[in-house]
């Protein structure tokens, strides 16, 4: 079993940037990727990046593309999403997931942190 932990959430204005963390523990090297994903109010969960455990592939929501960069530090164990150029849209609970095999469900989950960017 993989346990993730978040962190580097908080309350920005629009057009600051953010860096969130994953680290991992556990079975780390069942991994095959970690992804972020974000839930807003009153909507649902929705994919927003992944990178590959081994390779570093990244891939990302269209809405993100050219603002957050995913990237990884193998030793730390911990994933890093950075975000930029946020925008009010961007506000949710932003969670990071751990799946062991490509195609499958995501099976393990942090605890989520909370971004908030105001106008």
């Amino acid at each position: 079993q993989v346990q993730l932990v978040e962190s580097g959430g908080g309350l920005v204005q629009a057009g600051d940037s953010l860096r969130l963390s994953c680290a991992a523990s556990g079975r780390t090297f069942s991994m095959y990727d970690i992804g972020w994903f974000r839930q807003a109010p009153g909507k649902e969960r929705e994919f927003v990046a992944r990178i590959t455990w081994s390779s570093g592939n990244t891939y990302y929501a269209n809405s993100v593309k050219g603002r957050f960069t995913i990237s990884r530090d193998n030793a730390k164990n911990t994933v890093y999403l950075q975000m930029n150029s946020l925008k009010p849209e961007d506000t949710a609970v932003y969670y990071c997931a751990a799946r062991s095999t490509f195609g499958s469900r995501y099976d393990c989950w942090g605890q989520g942190t909370q971004v908030t960017v105001s106008s």
